[in-house]
């Protein structure tokens, strides 16, 4: 009868430090591509859609339901790629980016309220690209480099809208969310896969 030698705990416990630390130190690759291209073709819609309301209200209604289509998109693509590598979306560098992306858009819906109930509403276009910007460099931190290269683009377009006439605001907006989004997420799908 052959004699199962256990490991002693000290190396089983080198183990698991080393696993950690290496699951840390990588980048969260499971940005995906196609679904990126995929939340961009639901902005150009959303632009569409928005061109065509009477008041801002109604406007800014369209591009918060594209907003919670986009994440929804974002989410499921995400887990879809990651399940495909083999990874788990939400545990070292996932956890991270998550961590990471969600503070700035905790304050872009806070900032939405506000300057909505201010009468500021020509400053929520520029306001949603900055922050959208800011959180996709924040978690594009713990990503592949392209990530924190299209937050960047968002926060040049988000100033660009603060300083330029509040009628143009629907243009940054395409270029931005639309865009960007399908130009970045072709680059992702092609260089770092689906």
């Amino acid at each position: 009868m052959p004699v199962i030698v256990e490991p002693p705990s000290s190396m089983i416990e080198d183990l698991q430090y080393i696993r950690r630390t290496m699951e840390n130190s990588s980048s969260f690759t499971a940005v995906p591509g196609w679904g990126t291209v995929a939340m961009g073709v639901t902005a150009l819609i959303a632009s569409a859609v928005a061109f065509l309301q009477p008041t801002f209200g109604r406007w800014m209604t369209v591009w918060l339901i594209d907003a919670v289509l986009a994440f929804c998109v974002a989410m499921w693509t995400m887990r879809r790629k990651a399940r495909r590598a083999g990874l788990v979306v939400f545990s070292g560098p996932g956890r991270k980016f998550a961590l990471s992306f969600f503070p700035p858009m905790l304050v872009a819906a806070i900032l939405t309220a506000v300057l909505y109930r201010a009468g500021a509403v020509n400053a929520i276009p520029g306001m949603w690209l900055l922050l959208y910007g800011t959180s996709v460099v924040s978690g594009g931190s713990f990503s592949v480099r392209i990530v924190p290269a299209m937050g960047s683009c968002f926060i040049v377009l988000g100033t660009a809208a603060l300083v330029t006439p509040a009628a143009w605001a629907l243009w940054w907006m395409l270029l931005g969310f639309g865009v960007l989004h399908v130009v970045f997420g072709m680059m992702i799908a092609r260089r770092h896969g689906g």
